[in-house]
């Protein structure tokens, strides 16, 4: 509703029976003075609209409060049972029908040659809130601008974020400098009605060609040039750069408190520079960081005492299974939550196009075996509230976010705790493993996925599309270009990034753990 004045006082000296209107701090006060009663009705104008809880908050008073006996209140000529309340009558409890309603108060005079104190107001119950329909909002960058529009029927004001934006004919539409994550539309109408919306902003992913490079990789000319002349030859047009590793250690000098206190720390890259380089050539840099499997806090955590930021087992010691002692921290915790964002965040304002996060699952193995202090909701949940809090925190610095996730994880994800369906609402993309060397005989139909790369890439990349309709999530998949149990040259690459295309994705991003990919095949673009 537009503002009201916080004060405005018109005060009149009046004749026998002369009504005076008091707005002071926005309430609308009638009083009928001289008659010897003083009566006065606050918080119903004539003519208003009001919900049906507004009409309980019309406050009925006299001068003198030991008059209020003389008073007497119909609704629509009928005697209504009023409420006494510190010297005031009200309302409260009366239920009336939507529509149009009198009130009348009168105050019989104590004199009888004066005439009776009498206030009529005509009034109008509205209790339906307006109809509020938002269009899919969709920004080309998070960098912004994005528009927000839609339908208001029957709203007098839309607050759009912290805007409040016009309704003309039924319409309203708002510009956002900054991309939220979501945006609550809210509209309201005469009475006070009010119907809210909270809208997911979605984000469109431009798209990638790109190599994974580890920090140590890009530190060593020998694995870093063949990348870049992919770069020049127009092959790729991304490269993936380790922020944070499966082994715990960040890959340049993080100024995160944590990271130099549990010695995360290995400046293998000066981060500003490799950006600068990166984009001088205009490659966009994708930094991989790898959040749960961290020996390193994990190791620090548990010796310093506090343990909670450790997965651990049934025995209350660190979970281990096959990958090491403290291999897994604890992604329930909110210090390990915390550090994990602390880094993205600075990873971001770096300048890191997009955030990648990977191992942002459990341990797999048997859920019964293991204990995660802290966990309150399923493991399912949990990995897609700390998604969903990232965007809240890289969307408003111009970065993409994005979630590695097991490729079984289509069909089995309560065994890693990553639920693709749920998970895809709070990411600007997932990019499923879905190399072929990873697949069992049989799966999707295809009787050896290793030696069918595009038959099996093809079948669960379309499962991914699938699983993330809806979702505002685009399907951005890691393919093969390395050799196990099958060699693996620039056929079985190709064959990967055609059946990928022919799934209906582009975008790839390639994993040799020893980023070497000069026999990957790749096209120009």
């Amino acid at each position: 509703m537009p503002e009201t004045p916080r004060k405005l006082k018109r005060v009149l000296i009046p004749a026998v029976g002369a009504v005076v209107l008091l707005l002071v701090a926005g309430v609308v006060t009638t009083i009928v003075q001289g008659r010897g009663v003083g009566l006065a009705v606050a918080d119903l104008a004539d003519g208003s609209v009001v919900t049906p809880s507004g009409v309980g908050r019309v406050s009925i008073t006299t001068a003198d409060p030991g008059k209020l006996d003389r008073v007497t209140v119909q609704v629509d000529g009928k005697p209504v049972e009023v409420q006494r309340v510190d010297g005031r009558m009200t309302l409260a409890g009366l239920e009336l029908d939507e529509g149009a309603h009198t009130l009348s108060v009168r105050a019989a005079s104590p004199l009888p040659w004066m005439p009776d104190a009498e206030v009529e107001h005509a009034f109008t119950v509205d209790g339906t809130p307006p109809e509020l329909t938002v269009d899919s909002v969709e920004a080309s960058s998070p960098r912004g601008p994005v528009v927000v529009k839609g339908a208001a029927d029957g709203a007098e004001t839309v607050q759009v974020g912290d805007q409040r934006v016009p309704v003309r004919d039924g319409r309203f539409e708002a510009s956002l400098a900054a991309v939220p994550a979501t945006v609550r539309v809210e509209a309201g109408d005469a009475a006070g009605n009010t119907r809210h919306q909270d809208v997911p902003v979605t984000v469109t992913h431009p798209g990638m060609r790109a190599v994974h490079m580890s920090a140590l990789a890009w530190a060593s000319a020998d694995l870093r040039e063949p990348v870049l002349a992919l770069a020049r030859e127009k092959r790729i047009d991304t490269v993936q750069l380790d922020i944070k590793d499966e082994s715990g250690e960040i890959g340049y000098d993080s100024q995160v408190p944590l990271a130099r206190q549990v010695g995360a720390n290995k400046n293998y890259y000066d981060a500003r520079a490799v950006l600068d380089e990166l984009h001088g050539l205009g490659l966009r840099v994708v930094g991989r960081l790898v959040a749960f499997r961290d020996p390193v806090l994990g190791k620090a955590s548990w010796e310093s005492g506090a343990r909670d930021r450790v997965a651990q087992n049934t025995s209350g010691a660190p979970w281990s299974a096959h990958y090491g002692e403290y291999a897994f921290t604890n992604f329930a915790d909110a210090e390990v939550r915390d550090y994990n964002t602390a880094i993205a965040k600075e990873a971001a304002e770096l300048g890191f196009d997009d955030v990648l996060y990977d191992y942002v699952r459990r341990p797999d193995g048997p859920l019964g075996q293991m204990v995660f202090p802290g966990l309150t909701t399923t493991p399912e949940q949990s990995i897609a509230d700390f998604l969903r809090d990232n965007r809240e925190v890289l969307r408003p610095l111009g970065t993409y976010l994005g979630a590695s996730v097991f490729g079984i994880a289509a069909h089995s994800g309560t065994d890693i705790a990553q639920d693709i369906p749920v998970l895809s609402k709070h990411v600007d993309y997932v990019a499923p493993m879905v190399y072929p060397s990873h697949w069992g005989p049989g799966e999707y139909g295809v009787g050896n996925p290793n030696a069918q790369p595009y038959e099996i890439v093809k079948a669960s990349v379309a499962d991914f599309v699938r699983l993330t309709e809806g979702t505002g999530a685009t399907v951005i998949p890691w393919l093969q270009a390395f050799s196990m149990g099958h060699h693996y040259g620039p056929g079985e690459v190709q064959a990967q990034v055609v059946a990928s295309r022919d799934a209906g994705v582009p975008s790839f991003l390639l994993w040799n753990a020893a980023c070497r990919y000069d026999a990957a095949g790749l096209t120009p673009a």
